[in-house]
C-alpha cells in the first residue's frame, strides 16, 4: 500500500534542514520545521521568503503562488510539533548522540506509520535505527547541498528498513523532481564516500607542501573540470564537517587513504572550520562570505579558489605575434627565486600521436615556430594533416579566423628524423608512455639539441629525474605535462626535477603562460598532482562496484548530481583507456606503498580480457564499433 508523504517535518534548520524544506515547500507539501533555536527558525523563513521573491522576479513563480508555498511553512520550537507528520527527516549536528537523542524523542510523538529520516552523510544509518522503538521505518535521505539546486538524493537502508517505507521516500524524490539513487548503509554512501577520499588525499598533499594551494584547486578544476578546487570545496562543506565523515569511513574501512590529514584536525580544533568561520585553508571577508581575501599565504593578485577558467577565445593574426614574448618580464611566468626565463622562439615536438600534433597546434597558434618530428615523414605528414582537420573545425566553429588558420599550419615543419631539432630553443617529448623509450629519446635529444635548449616531457606519472639522467645536462630538463585535448585544456602541469634549473624551471612556466595555458608547480613524484588526486578516486568506485554496492550507473549519477563532476568516473575510465588506468594506478601504488592504491582487481582482470574502454568497444560499459 502507497504510504501519503503530504505532511513533513525538518527537525533542524541549518542551511540544509532550510534547503529541504524549501524543496518540499515549493513541491506542495505542508512543512513543520522545528528547531530549538528560535534565531535559526527566523533566518529559514527569511532563506524561503527571499528564494521565493527571487524566483517571483525571474518569472518561476506568481505571487499568488509565493504566498501559498510562504503558507505551506511553519516553525516551531517544540519537537511535539511533529506529532501530525507522515514523514520526519532529521538534519541536525553529525553526532551519534544529537540525532539518538532526536530520534528517542519522535518515538514517543509520532504514530507508528511515520517514517523518519536522516539526513546524515556519515553516521550508520544501522546503529541510528537499531536505537528506535520502530527500527524498521528509519532510512536515510541525504540530499546534497544546495538542496533546491542539486537533483542527487541518495536513499539509504539499514538491513531493518521495510522495503514499503524505501519506496514511499523513493517515490517522493521523485516528485520532488530529484534523482534518487538506492545505496546501503555504509559511511560515506557513494557520493561522500568517493568524494572524502579524494578532498583528504588533497589536504594531505597540501599539508607535505607539495604543491600550493592554489595550484592544487587550480589544477582539479582545469585538468578534471570540476566546478570548485578540493580545498576551496573543503572550506564550501566544512573542515570539522570532512574530519566527521573522513573519521566514520575509516573507523569503517579501516583504509589509510580515509584517515584523517592531520591538518583537518589542526585547523577544526584551532575553529578555523572554512567559510563558516572566515577562516580554513583560504581566508575570506568574513564568516559565512565566500568572497577570498589575501593572506599571508595568498598575495593579491594570486588565483582565487572560486575562479573559473579562462572563456574560450577567438584568435586573430594579430593575436599570434612571430616573436612570442618568453622571458617571463613584467608577469608571474618567473620561478620562484626570481629567475629570468630563457629566450624561446622555436619548439620541436617529438611525437606524432594525439598528444603530439594537439601541442604542436597550440604552439604554433600562439606565434611559435614549430618544428614536428616523427619516426617517418609519412607520420609527420599524417600529424600535420591532423592538425589541419583540428583547425578547420576551429574555424567552422567562429574560433578562429581563415588567415590565423593559415599562418599557424605555415609556422609548423614536419620532419621525418629528430636531427631536424638541432636548433629549437625547446624540445617537447610527446611519445608513448613508456620509460625506456623516453629515455632512449632524450638520450637522442642531448645529441641533437644545441647546447641551452629546455627539453621536456609530457609524462603524466613517469619520473621526469629519469628521463634527466638520460642526458648530459639534467639541469636542462623538466616536466610540461600537457591535458588531453591539449588545444582545449588550460592546464599545464610544470614539473621539476631536484637537478632542474631555476631559469628551465622560468622558461616552462613562461611558455605555458605564452600558449594561453594556466601552468601549476609540482615536485617529481608519481601522478604529480591531478593523477595523485584522480585515479585513486576512480580505483575507489571500481571497489564499490566490485563489492557489489552500488551500480556503475548509480554511481556515475551520483558523482555528475551530487558532485557536479562532468563524467562519471566509468564514463571517464572508459574515455581514458583502461589499460592507461591500470598503469597508472600500478605507478601510484609503486611509488606510495599504500594498500589501499593497489589496482582493483576488477580492472585488472577486464584489461586482461582486453576490455580496454571505447577504443576496444567495451570496457565497463559497451559501445558500438565505429
Amino acid at each position: 500500500m502507497d504510504i501519503p508523504l503530504s505532511t513533513i517535518a525538518v527537525v533542524g534548520l541549518g542551511t540544509m534542514g532550510t534547503g529541504i524544506a524549501e524543496v518540499l515547500a515549493r513541491a506542495g507539501r505542508e512543512v513543520v520545521g522545528i528547531d530549538i533555536s528560535d534565531l535559526a527558525a527566523a533566518r529559514a523563513v527569511a532563506s524561503l521568503e527571499a528564494s521565493t521573491a527571487r524566483a517571483v522576479e525571474r518569472g518561476r513563480l506568481t505571487e499568488e503562488e509565493r504566498r501559498t508555498v510562504l503558507a505551506r511553512f511553519r516553525t516551531f520550537s517544540d519537537p511535539h510539533a511533529a506529532a501530525g507528520a507522515d514523514l520526519v527527516i532529521e538534519v541536525v549536528p553529525e553526532s551519534y548522540e544529537t540525532k539518538q537523542r532526536v530520534f528517542r524523542a519522535l518515538d514517543g510523538i509520532v504514530g507508528p506509520s511515520t517514517i523518519l529520516a536522516t539526513g546524515t552523510n556519515a553516521l550508520s544509518v544501522t546503529r541510528l535505527a537499531a536505537d528506535s522503538a520502530h527500527p524498521e521505518r528509519v532510512l536515510g535521505l541525504h540530499f546534497f547541498n544546495p538542496a533546491p539546486a542539486m537533483r542527487l538524493v541518495e536513499v539509504v537502508s539499514s538491513v531493518l528498513t521495510a522495503p514499503r517505507a524505501v519506496a514511499a521516500v523513493t517515490a517522493l524524490a521523485r516528485e520532488l523532481g530529484k534523482e534518487p539513487v538506492a545505496v546501503g548503509d555504509r559511511p560515506g554512501f557513494v557520493a561522500d564516500g568517493l568524494l572524502f577520499g579524494y578532498l583528504n588525499q588533497a589536504a594531505a598533499m597540501y599539508e607535505a607542501k607539495y604543491a600550493s594551494r592554489e595550484d592544487i584547486d587550480a589544477a582539479m578544476r582545469l585538468g578534471c573540470g570540476l566546478p570548485m578546487g578540493p580545498l576551496a570545496l573543503l572550506d564550501l562543506i566544512g573542515v570539522d564537517t570532512a574530519r566527521t565523515v573522513l573519521d566514520a569511513m575509516y573507523a569503517a574501512s579501516r583504509d589509510r587513504l580515509h584517515a584523517p590529514a592531520p591538518v583537518l584536525r589542526q585547523l577544526s580544533e584551532a575553529g578555523l572550520t572554512g567559510r563558516k568561520s572566515g577562516r580554513g585553508f583560504y581566508t575570506y571577508e568574513g564568516p559565512g562570505s565566500g568572497a577570498t581575501v589575501p593572506d599571508a599565504l595568498t598575495p593579491a593578485d594570486a588565483l582565487t579558489p572560486a575562479a573559473a577558467p579562462a572563456p574560450a577565445h577567438t584568435l586573430t593574426p594579430a593575436d599570434a605575434p612571430a616573436r612570442p614574448d618568453t622571458t617571463g618580464r613584467g608577469s608571474d611566468a618567473r620561478d620562484r627565486s626570481g629567475s629570468e626565463a630563457r629566450p624561446v622562439r622555436s619548439v620541436g615536438v617529438a611525437g606524432s600521436g594525439t598528444m603530439a600534433s594537439g601541442i604542436a597546434e597550440v604552439f604554433a597558434k600562439a606565434g611559435f615556430d614549430v618544428v614536428l618530428a616523427a619516426r617517418t615523414p609519412e607520420k609527420a605528414e599524417g600529424a600535420t594533416a591532423r592538425i589541419a582537420k583540428s583547425l578547420a573545425r576551429s574555424v567552422d566553429k567562429g574560433r578562429l579566423t581563415a588567415e590565423a588558420r593559415d599562418q599557424a599550419l605555415a609556422r609548423i615543419t614536419p620532419a621525418g628524423s629528430l636531427d631536424a631539432l638541432a636548433e629549437v630553443d625547446l624540445a617537447v617529448e610527446a611519445v608513448a608512455e613508456d620509460l625506456e623509450i623516453k629515455r632512449q629519446l632524450f638520450a637522442t635529444l642531448d645529441k641533437v639539441c644545441r647546447p641551452g635548449a629546455v627539453l621536456a616531457t609530457t609524462t603524466s606519472s613517469l619520473p621526469v629525474v629519469a628521463c634527466a639522467r638520460a642526458t648530459s645536462r639534467p639541469q636542462d630538463v623538466i616536466g610540461m605535462h600537457f591535458f588531453n585535448p591539449a588545444p582545449a585544456m588550460k592546464l599545464v602541469e610544470v614539473v621539476r626535477t631536484v637537478l632542474t634549473a631555476d631559469d628551465v624551471h622560468a622558461t616552462a612556466r613562461a611558455v605555458a603562460t605564452a600558449v594561453r595555458k594556466h601552468p601549476v608547480d609540482c615536485g617529481d613524484r608519481a601522478g604529480f598532482i591531478v593523477n595523485a588526486l584522480l585515479f585513486p578516486y576512480l580505483n575507489n568506485a571500481i571497489k564499490m562496484v566490485q563489492e557489489h554496492y552500488a551500480s556503475l550507473d548509480d554511481i556515475d549519477a551520483a558523482m555528475k548530481l551530487g558532485g557536479g563532476y562532468p563524467m562519471g568516473p566509468f564514463e571517464l575510465l572508459d574515455v581514458v583507456g583502461l589499460d592507461v588506468s591500470l598503469a597508472i594506478e600500478r605507478v601510484l601504488h609503486r611509488e606510495f606503498r599504500d594498500p589501499g592504491l593497489a589496482p582493483a582487481p576488477l580492472l585488472e582482470h577486464l584489461v586482461a580480457a582486453g576490455c580496454l574502454g571505447r577504443k576496444t568497444g567495451r570496457g565497463f560499459r559497451e559501445y558500438a564499433r565505429r
